[in-house]
Formats: C-alpha cells, structure tokens, sequence
C-alpha cells in the first residue's frame, strides 16, 4: 500500500519541525527555523511530476533519519520523561509491608 504524496509531505514536515524542536529548545529561534523550514516545503510545492516528488520525499526522509537528535526533548510529565509514573501505586493499591514507615 503507497501513501499519497501529499501525505508523506505532511509527515514528513511535521517530523521535521518535530526533530528541529529538538535541536532547538528555545522557542524563539526554533519558530524562526521553523518559518524557513516551511518555506523550504512551499519552495517545492509546484512540483507535478511524480517521480521527482518521489525522489524529494526519500532523500527528506534519509536526511531526517541522519538528523535525528540522539537525546531528544521530552516533556518531563509526559511518557517517558523524568516524572513520568514517579509516584504509581501498586498493582491492589496498597504499599508493600517492605515500603511502610516502621513504628518503633
């Protein structure tokens, strides 16, 4: 099954602002990368033949794999991050005997 075109370039541009966000933490600069990154999509936008298209969006693809941040941002309470589950209860809810504060 083939994606569309057209689909593959609204992925591949998201992932792209997505991957920049990762290089860039201050939002400041990354919206200026992200204008020109935009601007380098629309750039191509005329394009009509197929095959050149198809060629943009794999060589997009290749370098996106290359770019990828090693250590990307993650939101510290989403999944994943440094708060994420911190404080889960157990499986029945309860704190294991070991875990409970000891009465002397």
């Amino acid at each position: 099954m083939s994606l569309t075109a057209a689909f593959r370039t609204k992925v591949l541009y998201r992932r792209t602002l997505k991957i920049s966000l990762d290089w860039t933490v201050d939002h400041l600069k990354w919206r200026t990368m992200a204008v020109e990154i935009r601007e380098l999509f629309d750039s191509h936008k005329s394009l009509q033949d197929p095959r050149e298209i198809a060629k943009l969006l794999d060589e997009t693809e290749a370098f996106l794999d290359k770019a990828e941040h090693s250590d990307p941002y993650t939101i510290p309470t989403g999944v994943n991050g440094s708060k994420w589950e911190r404080n889960k209860l157990f499986d029945d809810g309860k704190i294991p005997p070991v875990m409970e504060p000891h009465s002397h």
